[in-house]
């Protein structure tokens, strides 16, 4: 089992983690892990929140760090995922051809495009945020639902290509226990959120839920199934819309 934690760990994140074999029985586990990896990440997020609280440091600082951190921490292998879809659904072409454009290792103009305005997006929702009180700790946990709601959708959907990256972790494993214990963690995670806030909780579960609606459909009708490129997207979408959605919370909140 540890050897399937490090391995997520090398492939997911820049964590370090100790070198280990990929060999079929560890890689059968490694996507288990998944939602570790993102509480490693909530615990550098959250350790940031708290000591700009503790410093007073500005807004503007604040929401940089807490975009940035997240995906330096995970090598920005997710940001990658989201503008290789963004040039394939800027294509407006045929699912082949889209599959085609995720495997080009060029970038195209369409990722340039949506990374820039989903960055600075992102920068000002951070900005609107008050991660103060238990919402400080919703905000956090993000990343912890985001990716036990991405992999469950990969070891549950069909691969659109049956070959990859994300084949390379799902083909080995046991998919039903798989999918027992990322429905858990899903479930524990969105469970967590509404316990420490109900409003603002219930809100990132809220946003996250409705990211994982948009991505089954997206995924079906446009891909015919998913890849490592569209996990990626629906990730950083979901941490996006979870944040979105404690922002609309506060203002609601204060508006009632």
């Amino acid at each position: 089992m540890l050897r399937s934690l490090w391995i997520a760990l090398a492939m997911y994140s820049r964590l370090p983690a100790p070198r280990v074999d990929w060999d079929q029985k560890s890689l059968s586990w490694a996507m288990c892990f998944f939602p570790v990896v993102g509480l490693f990440i909530a615990l550098l997020l959250g350790a940031w929140l708290q000591l700009c609280l503790l410093l007073g440091l500005g807004t503007f600082l604040r929401a940089a760090g807490a975009l940035v951190l997240p995906i330096a921490a995970s090598g920005a292998i997710h940001l990658d995922g989201f503008c290789d879809t963004s040039d394939a659904l800027g294509s407006h072409q045929s699912r082949e051809k889209k599959l085609e454009i995720l495997k080009d290792s060029h970038t195209g103009a369409f990722a340039i495009i949506c990374c820039g305005l989903y960055l600075v997006f992102f920068f000002a929702v951070w900005c609107e945020a008050v991660p103060e009180g238990r919402t400080l700790l919703v905000l956090a946990l993000g990343p912890v639902l985001s990716r036990s709601l991405s992999g469950l959708a990969a070891v549950s959907w069909p691969n659109a290509r049956g070959s990859g990256l994300l084949a390379t972790f799902t083909q080995p494993m046991d998919a039903r226990r798989a999918r027992v214990i990322l429905l858990l963690c899903t479930l524990l995670s969105a469970a967590a959120l509404v316990a420490l806030e109900p409003v603002t909780g219930g809100a990132a579960a809220a946003g996250a839920g409705l990211s994982f609606l948009y991505y089954f459909v997206m995924s079906r009708r446009q891909f015919g199934g998913i890849t490592g490129d569209l996990a990626g997207f629906f990730l950083q979408v979901c941490e996006c819309a979870m944040v979105l959605s404690v922002v609309l919370a506060q203002r609601l909140e204060v508006l009632l």
